[in-house]
């Protein structure tokens, strides 16, 4: 479900974050997600990016058929045509993905995108999008919590989760430009411009 919010940063835990990103583009919260479906970083290749788009576009069509959507996660530009700055997806092979995230690694830099491929989908579609930069101060992604849920599936790059409770992700804007994924199950509806994951469970808001 999508509505949209004002979030108030000071109301943000910041120990409960699965990711925090600085650049997003979307406004509101989606709250039902559970599984997430991310880019094994230890297994990335730049070299092998158009065989993890094969990987994602079948993965994409088994969330389609059992009405699941998802979070993505992966190196790079999603969509990019040139497959040595990202995965080169198009838009039907991720079709499912309701946020969608592009982050950088130490040998893979990241031009944030922020889903200038994808523009008129991602708006139309109310889907998230956020780029997380490695070496930032401000974007974090806890992939130790990624590691730790039920893995549902596994191909030579990618890996599918699922959370035991749900995701809400949030995301708008505010004087301070920042996107936030909390972890599960968290009061969203209480908090009030920034972007989350938030983990319900153990939210205090």
């Amino acid at each position: 479900m999508f509505f949209e919010t004002n979030i108030n940063i000071e109301d943000i835990d910041y120990s409960k974050l699965l990711l925090n990103s600085e650049m997003c583009m979307g406004n509101g919260i989606i709250d039902d997600l559970i599984d997430v479906i991310y880019v094994d970083v230890n297994k990335f290749d730049k070299l092998k990016t158009e065989k993890m788009r094969d990987e994602i576009d079948q993965l994409n069509s088994e969330m389609i058929k059992s009405e699941r959507q998802y979070i993505l996660i992966g190196p790079g530009r999603w969509g990019s045509r040139d497959r040595f700055i990202g995965i080169p997806v198009s838009w039907s092979q991720i079709s499912n993905a309701k946020i969608i995230v592009e982050v950088s690694l130490e040998d893979f830099p990241l031009d944030a995108s922020l889903g200038s491929h994808f523009f008129h989908n991602v708006i139309s579609m109310n889907v998230g999008y956020f780029s997380v930069k490695h070496n930032s101060l401000i974007d974090t992604i806890n992939w130790d919590v990624l590691e730790q849920q039920e893995l549902i599936s596994e191909t030579k790059y990618f890996k599918h989760i699922r959370f035991k409770k749900t995701l809400a992700g949030a995301d708008g804007w505010e004087e301070k430009k920042f996107a936030d994924l909390l972890l599960e199950n968290g009061t969203s509806t209480s908090l009030s411009a920034l972007k989350p994951l938030v983990e319900r469970s153990r939210n205090q808001l």
